[in-house]
């Protein structure tokens, strides 16, 4: 036979905090292990939900939902919901881990629990039930197998609300056998639950308690739905008849198949359970069940208020009784029958007048003095054990109501200490007796140095001198940072929100070098750029790309102004000056505000007023042709001129010019040259 694969959970780090220790259990919907809480330094109970209802969207929705209901739940009878998250493809839920057994195991061994044992049982069941119903969750899936009796007496209800998560393919097979002899029959026929179909559950449960089967069984699961919907529920006495009418009445008040005829919430159930335990507890008797009824001597003090001890001799079948009357006092005895008998007593009997004298008066009256003097010692000695055993009850039932009410094993409510600094938080749990000490730990929304709360968390109910950790934000849990630049937006921005952070608006600035839509930085609260690591669910801002700001240049101003707004800028009429290369009244310069434009930013637009006009010299007549050329070229004049003059530039001079010396003209304008020889 081959062994089975080890589980390869065991071992394994869930979202870097809980350390998977063990396997506890395994069901239809999850694995339960014992991991140990890094961060915390505690055992958890962490449940895994089997990959199949993990890979189900509207699971995962239910399912985060209904763990943040449970989670609200702070009751002593019910477990525990510390996180819940996801690591990879796996949905988890991490809870108060209960070393102990199930109600099923204990049903199990034991077959059926006593009177006592169900009523203890089901005051815990529905008073966990009642803090669920009042702050508005139903349960749905209450069976032994979610009620946890833990090593140090403990009893709780696990899985609150995970029932609702449930889809249709969980509910086949021994699954739905194992779950439907509890559900109620709106729930079989409509599919609807509230708190009555809580109720009902908690009714067959306690049915399977008292009597150690379920009331409906069958081999296919509609046999039991259908005798849920239709058969009358049997009570527990016809299976046990030992069971009390009271119990008898409140099973049948909770599974009445109309919800309208059940209790309306568990708080309404348990205080019906209380008051049958009151009833059942004074209808026991006290003291012998079997005594007779005997009538009194006339001589017997019949105020018991200040009653002397009285010692009653009975010559019929029982010898003597005691009544005890008062803590101290005298013994009297009575010689006559508790019961007289009927007609006269005969001279010298017991109990007739001068027997007592007569006994005096006989042969044997040391004898019999003797005799009486031996009962009398063991009477008293009696009587001091007595005593004794009254004191030493005494002493005890004070002890223990002072280490219940006061001492080691009162029962303290962890208040909340929120709002208090870590030192004052933890003089006040120990001022109230418990051990107190500060723990560090990770919150994104609490400042670092502030009470986050405590563990356990404030209601629970806790024994006097019971360790309290006061935790202390050390701000938000560090976590790695992804590549965030150089990818488009939509893809940083999902991102972010899987590495655990928040995203901000984005913002965008214009850059020539990088395409519009894509993020050129990641920056933190400040301001500044993201390192390789940032706090948990911390903002994160991405900065944008809009591509290069657009080119105006050799555009009409209005042209620039309609093309700079299209992408959000704003273009200002700057200088007008010449230029060689734009024509008058274009763009020929724009000027940026800075290195990074912004959207809102304005761009400076320099107008050309076209090339620079240039002067027809006023000397240049009488000049020689070898002088005057270079000046004239230089100012950019278009020179027509005889080539003759350029073979012997120093024989001739200029002795005209068209237009005339000192005439304007624009720069590259032409200019007719004259000549004359020297």
């Amino acid at each position: 036979m081959t062994s089975a694969p080890p589980d390869p959970m065991i071992g394994r780090l869930i979202d870097g905090r809980y350390s998977v220790r063990s396997r506890i259990a395994r069901g239809g919907m999850a694995t339960v292990y014992l991991a140990t809480d890094l961060r915390l330094e505690r055992q958890v109970a962490i449940k895994i939900m089997h990959g199949h209802l993990a890979d189900d969207a509207v699971f995962k929705e239910r399912f985060v939902q209904e763990a943040r209901s449970a989670a609200r739940l702070a009751h002593p009878n019910v477990v525990n919901v510390f996180d819940q998250g996801q690591d990879s493809d796996m949905a988890y839920l991490v809870m108060e881990y209960l070393p102990g057994v199930t109600l099923r195991d204990l049903l199990k061994d034991y077959g059926k629990l006593t009177t006592e044992q169900t009523v203890d049982v089901m005051d815990a069941v529905l008073g966990g039930l009642a803090a669920a119903h009042k702050a508005g969750i139903v349960h749905r899936d209450l069976k032994p197998e979610n009620v946890l009796l833990a090593d140090d007496g403990r009893i709780k209800i696990s899985d609150f609300g995970l029932a609702r998560a449930v889809s249709a393919n969980t509910a086949t097979g021994q699954a739905l056998l194992g779950t439907i002899a509890y559900l109620s029959p709106e729930l079989l026929t409509r599919g609807t639950a509230d708190a009555r179909s809580d109720i009902y559950a908690a009714g067959i449960m306690m049915y399977e308690m008292l009597v150690g089967a379920q009331p409906y069984v069958g081999e296919r699961p509609m046999a039991i739905a259908f005798q849920h919907a239709n058969d009358p529920m049997p009570v527990p006495s016809a299976a046990q008849p030992g069971v009390p009418e009271q119990l008898d009445d409140l099973v049948l008040w909770a599974t009445a198949k109309s919800p309208d005829d059940r209790p309306s919430d568990a708080r309404e159930m348990l205080e019906r359970l209380r008051e049958a335990e009151r009833e059942i507890v004074g209808a026991r008797p006290v003291g012998n069940s079997t005594a007779r009824t005997v009538v009194l001597p006339e001589t017997f003090d019949a105020d018991l208020d200040h009653a002397q001890t009285q010692v009653l001799e009975s010559r019929r079948r029982t010898g003597q009784m005691t009544a005890v009357g008062g803590a101290t006092g005298e013994t009297t005895a009575y010689g006559a029958p508790l019961i007289p008998p009927t007609g006269p007593i005969p001279p010298g009997a017991p109990g007739s007048p001068g027997s007592l004298a007569a006994l005096n008066d006989s042969g044997s009256h040391s004898e019999t003095r003797q005799k009486l003097a031996t009962k009398s010692a063991r009477r008293r000695r009696r009587g001091l054990w007595v005593f004794a055993l009254i004191l030493f009850v005494a002493a005890g039932l004070g002890t223990g109501a002072w280490y219940f009410a006061a001492g080691p094993g009162a029962m303290l409510t962890v208040p909340d200490v929120s709002s208090q600094a870590p030192d004052a938080a933890v003089a006040t749990l120990q001022g109230l007796g418990l051990e107190a000490s500060q723990t560090p730990a990770t919150s994104p929304t609490v400042p670092a140095g502030s009470v986050i709360g405590t563990d356990p968390a404030s209601g629970s109910s806790v024994q006097t001198g019971s360790g309290v950790a006061v935790l202390v934000s050390s701000g938000p849990a560090m976590l790695a940072v992804p590549t965030l630049t150089g990818i488009p937006e939509d893809q940083a921005r999902a991102a972010v929100e899987e590495a655990g952070f928040t995203n901000t608006d984005s913002q965008t600035q214009f850059n020539g070098d990088v395409e519009a839509g894509v993020v050129l930085a990641a920056l933190d609260t400040a301001g500044n750029q993201l390192g390789a690591e940032y706090g948990e669910q911390q903002p994160v801002t991405l900065v944008v790309s809009l591509g290069p700001v657009p080119g105006v240049i050799g555009q009409t101003l209005e042209e620039a102004q309609a093309t700079l707004s299209a992408v959000g800028l704003v273009g200002v009429e700057g200088s007008s000056d010449f230029n060689e290369e734009v024509p008058e009244g274009q763009v020929y310069n724009a000027v940026l505000p800075s290195d990074i434009v912004h959207q809102g930013d304005s761009i400076t637009l320099d107008i050309s007023r076209g090339p620079e006009p240039v002067t027809v010299p006023s000397d240049i007549v009488g000049q020689s042709w070898a002088d005057a050329k270079p000046k004239l070229v230089e100012l950019g004049f278009d020179l027509r001129y005889n080539a003759v003059a350029d073979a012997l530039p120093d024989a001739f001079k200029i002795s005209a010019t068209d237009p005339a010396p000192g005439t304007s003209l624009p720069r590259g304008s032409s200019l007719t040259v004259s000549f004359s020889v020297f």
